[in-house]
């Protein structure tokens, strides 16, 4: 099964595929509303707004795996990240990323290796996984790294062509 393929649920808790975006670069992203990290959501939308017509798309999972920083409901998330940051990219239900019951989204996405070959665990919130149109993990980015670094944005322009 390909990442196009793994199971998900919208958030608001309809039945999907990242194959309803199959064809666009995904940048992937475990978000959360109450973390140090929470206002990387305005570099992901700018990312979306810069990116979108060119075939691309944030993508992102709230998790409340990180010291319980996502512990609203899909609703309270759904009204934070509209009225707070203009969320216009597809926001998932809530997951897990790492454990027993990590999701086999990123049971997948964490095979992948970050710039300085560690795969494995995400670190925190805002990791960011960066999936060529056709479902390969081509760049891992770790929380700290701003969504508007070069490195991302390069990574960006050289999956869209």
């Amino acid at each position: 099964m390909g990442i196009h393929d793994i199971p998900l649920k919208t958030l608001a808790g309809e039945d999907t595929t990242l194959g309803a975006l199959e064809g666009k670069t995904l940048l992937v992203v475990n978000v959360a509303s109450k973390c140090g990290l929470t206002p990387q959501y305005t570099g992901l939308e700018k990312l979306q707004e810069r990116y979108a017509d060119k075939g691309f798309s944030v993508v992102g999972f709230p998790c409340n795996q990180f010291a319980g920083q996502e512990p609203g409901t899909a609703e309270e998330i759904q009204t934070f990240c509209s009225t707070t940051y203009g969320v216009s990219f597809p926001l998932f239900e809530k997951l897990d990323v790492n454990g027993e019951s990590r999701h086999p989204l990123y049971a997948e996405l964490t095979k992948a290796a970050d710039a300085e070959g560690a795969a494995g665990d995400v670190q925190w919130n805002f990791e960011k996984f960066l999936i060529a149109p056709s479902g390969e993990v081509v760049g891992r980015f770790r929380p700290r790294t701003e969504p508007e670094d070069e490195t991302i944005t390069k990574a960006i322009d050289a999956t869209i062509g």
